[in-house]
């Protein structure tokens, strides 16, 4: 019961202001992190294509030069 509490006091023709800058900041930061997991799904996106490629081509590769069973 130690704690002091603040009293606000709200008149009759006044409308309580909500604080757009608690609301904007955490939809900024909500915003922020839908970046940062839309940075790094880019990323993991990109790197799957390159090694799908250096995939196919190091199979094309493999598949042009004769084995030494072949040869």
């Amino acid at each position: 019961m130690s704690e002091k509490k603040t009293i606000r006091i709200v008149k009759k023709g006044e409308k309580q202001v909500v604080r757009p800058a608690a609301a904007k900041a955490k939809n900024t930061a909500r915003e922020a992190a839908r970046d940062m997991v839309g940075t790094v799904t880019n990323w993991v996106n990109e790197f799957q294509q390159r090694r799908r490629a250096e995939t196919t081509n190091a199979l094309r590769i493999l598949s042009k030069t004769p084995r030494g069973s072949e040869a």
